[in-house]
């Protein structure tokens, strides 16, 4: 009885907060800041052009398109048409005079931003290139390969025996009790389309692959078993999560600075806390968006410790400790909205195996709040701030949330599934704009499921074969990664124990199995530098 007055009493002091809170912040606008893709193509008459925009402001933008200085709105027709609710500029049967400068304008309350994408057509046009950008990079047994999701063709293999630009090194090593070479990762991230970084936890490094060249050029040492890498984009910064041992005994955190330059690259340790290093459990730092590019702080999660702490990016050292010991919470997983400026943290169950709410912690006071009413699981926000999912396996629900422009937390809707979720992706709707979708691979099924999360409207892509078994992959929970191909992508890849699958997003249906690459559930998509 004394808990759940808690509980309540915890409710009303948030409802509370949020209403003084909203009072202060209502004002809090962002101009819109634009990308539009392609920025150019040439087509040949006859076939089909579009031309994509995309708008994040608070409050959301109304987008427009001019034609060389000129609203298309007025020659509109069955040729020229506007869908996703004008975010896409859809010409068929494109004619020489369909040729221009098509300006994507964004508009609210804070300002006004714009875009060109330009169209030329004519005779034997060269297809738009693909380059080296727009692909997915998969790190698998036999080493990595680079694939072209659109003809799910093959660009590059780079072989285990492969050597590092340069060096003598290969690329994996093979151990003496092996009698056959293979590779082992964990963990990987993409860093301005220039350089992908990957972890080698059975090699005690992180190898950086060059994009443009497609070669891995370098092996930066770490300590013992890196298994986990985030980008900080903010600050030119590879965070490097290491256990120390497959026991986790001595786990330690070191950063890599520069990661986009062409240096020779190592690693520095960030700050010890209590001149131990070996009491990291985890770290969390926000991911940038088009309208937040800069991020400060980041959170470290001690083992067993109802604690966050609270660490600066620029200078890699420990600041403020966040109690979260009247909760009783052992934080396990957070994620960040700049929307309201919260965090939401999912705890361990407890002693008892009780699971408890999400806490809320507000990153301007970095105060808890409170419980995100009776939320459970592990948390999502959706990259425009605006969709909290939160997954919890235990219970079989994913539960959605909306969270408005002024911070208030709004149920949506439940979805109870029996999938056990591995892993999300977000990507933007063809058909609306302003909006995100979800998709989710299962750890033990072969469907993944796709939630409009403007709607709620639920389809499976069924039959996609087993996944890696959560034995044979002991880097994360994430045993069978869901991987999507950036802000105007189409495409995206889950791996198979055996296979790869690439699912079209537009048609929301799969395009194409790729077989022979096993256990390639280190997954990264490089778009356009």
């Amino acid at each position: 009885m004394h808990e759940n007055r808690k509980e309540r009493r915890i409710e009303i002091c948030f409802k509370e907060y949020k209403k003084q809170h909203h009072i202060q912040n209502h004002t809090v606008k962002f101009p819109p800041v634009i990308r539009v893709y392609p920025e150019s193509q040439a087509r040949e008459p006859g076939v089909t052009a579009s031309l994509r925009c995309y708008a994040e402001g608070i409050p959301s933008p109304q987008l427009g398109w001019l034609k060389n200085g000129i609203d298309i709105t007025p020659k509109l027709s069955k040729q020229l048409t506007l869908q996703a609710n004008g975010s896409e500029v859809h010409i068929s049967n494109v004619r020489y005079e369909d040729t221009g400068a098509y300006t994507c304008i964004a508009k609210n309350e804070a300002g006004v931003d714009e875009d060109i994408s330009s169209l030329f057509v004519e005779d034997s046009a060269r297809k738009t290139r693909l380059g080296i950008g727009n692909m997915f990079y998969v790190f698998y047994e036999d080493g990595i390969k680079v694939i072209q999701p659109v003809e799910c063709e093959f660009q590059r293999h780079i072989k285990p025996s492969e050597k590092l630009l340069g060096f003598q090194d290969e690329v994996c090593p093979k151990a003496a009790e092996d009698t056959i070479q293979r590779c082992v990762w964990a963990s990987a991230v993409n860093v301005k389309d220039k350089f992908i970084y990957v972890t080698q936890p059975t090699f005690d490094r992180v190898l950086i692959v060059d994009v443009q060249s497609q070669k891995v050029v370098q092996a930066v040492s770490t300590d013992p078993v890196p298994v986990k890498l985030h980008y900080d984009k903010s600050h030119d910064q590879v965070w490097v999560l290491s256990w120390g041992s497959m026991e986790k005994n001595s786990p330690t955190l070191q950063v890599i600075t520069q990661a986009s330059g062409s240096v020779s690259h190592h690693t520095i340790h960030t700050q010890p806390v209590g001149r131990q290093f070996d009491r990291v459990d985890d770290f969390f730092i926000p991911s940038t968006t088009l309208i937040i590019t800069h991020i400060r702080f980041g959170f470290i999660l001690h083992k067993d410790e109802t604690v966050l702490q609270k660490i600066d990016l620029e200078t890699m050292s420990y600041i403020k400790t966040i109690s979260l010991k009247d909760y009783n919470c052992i934080p396990q997983s957070l994620a960040y909205t700049h929307l309201g400026g919260y965090y939401f943290i999912c705890c361990k169950p407890d002693t008892t195996g009780a699971i408890l709410p999400q806490l809320i912690v507000d990153s301007v006071t970095d105060s808890v709040i409170g419980y995100n009413g009776d939320v459970t699981g592990t948390p999502y926000i959706s990259p425009d701030g605006h969709y909290l999912v939160s997954i919890d396996d235990v219970k079989g629900l994913m539960k959605v949330q909306s969270i408005t422009i002024r911070g208030e937390i709004q149920d949506a809707f439940d979805i109870h599934t029996n999938l056990h979720i591995s892993d999300v992706a977000f990507q933007p709707s063809f058909t609306e704009a302003h909006q995100y979708n979800v998709y989710c691979s299962s750890s033990l099924q072969t469907d993944v499921l796709f939630v409009e999360l403007s709607s709620g409207k639920v389809k499976m892509v069924k039959s996609l074969k087993e996944p890696i078994g959560a034995e044979e992959w002991p880097w994360n929970s994430k045993n069978r990664l869901i991987k999507d191909s950036g802000l105007f992508g189409q495409y995206l890849m889950t791996p198979s124990k055996k296979s790869l699958f690439i699912l079209d997003g537009r048609l929301n249906k799969l395009n194409c199995e790729i077989t022979e690459v096993e256990r390639g559930n280190t997954v990264i998509w490089v778009g356009e530098a």
